[in-house]
């Protein structure tokens, strides 16, 4: 099925997003292995396979619509070299994700494709939940301090 002109770059785009999260995540995720955070290295792999997933839907509708999936344009990874660096730059990552997808529906609901409006929206509303945790962990350091945060962020099965 041949999809919208219009909306094939978009779709692409969004994937260049994902795939750039993922690798952003993955390390943020071992970095927080590696100094003994193990329920924020969990957390944060988990939100990182769920940006696999997002990849994955999207790669398999883009093909759908006869377009080509662009797999080898990574964004810029915002590495954070403190938790609290890491989850201030996951949050931005965050929030444009959410406005993307949001233009992205618009966008789809002008061409037509309900079937990308329905993916689209979707993913969007995992993406509001990766923007709750954030702000929560966001809340949680103001509130405990950053030293207590991170002991409640260490053990875990790797511990």
């Amino acid at each position: 099925m041949k999809g919208s002109k219009k909306l094939m770059p978009v779709l692409n785009s969004l994937l260049s997003d994902e795939l750039t999260a993922i690798n952003q995540y993955m390390v943020h995720s071992e970095m927080c292995e590696n100094w003994g955070y193990g329920k924020l290295h969990i957390a944060i792999r988990k939100r990182a396979m769920d940006e696999m997933h997002h990849a994955e839907w999207l790669i398999e509708r883009i093909i759908f619509l006869d377009g080509a999936p662009t797999v080898s344009k990574l964004n810029a990874i915002n590495i954070g070299k403190t938790v609290p660096e890491m989850i201030s730059n996951d949050d931005k990552d965050e929030l444009h994700a959410v406005h993307a997808y949001n233009e992205a529906i618009k966008l789809a609901w002008e061409v037509d494709d309900q079937g990308s409006v329905d993916l689209l929206t979707k993913i969007l509303k995992m993406e509001e939940g990766h923007v709750d945790w954030v702000e929560i962990q966001g809340a949680q350091i103001e509130q405990m301090g950053i030293e207590n945060y991170l002991v409640s962020q260490a053990g875990g099965p790797f511990a």
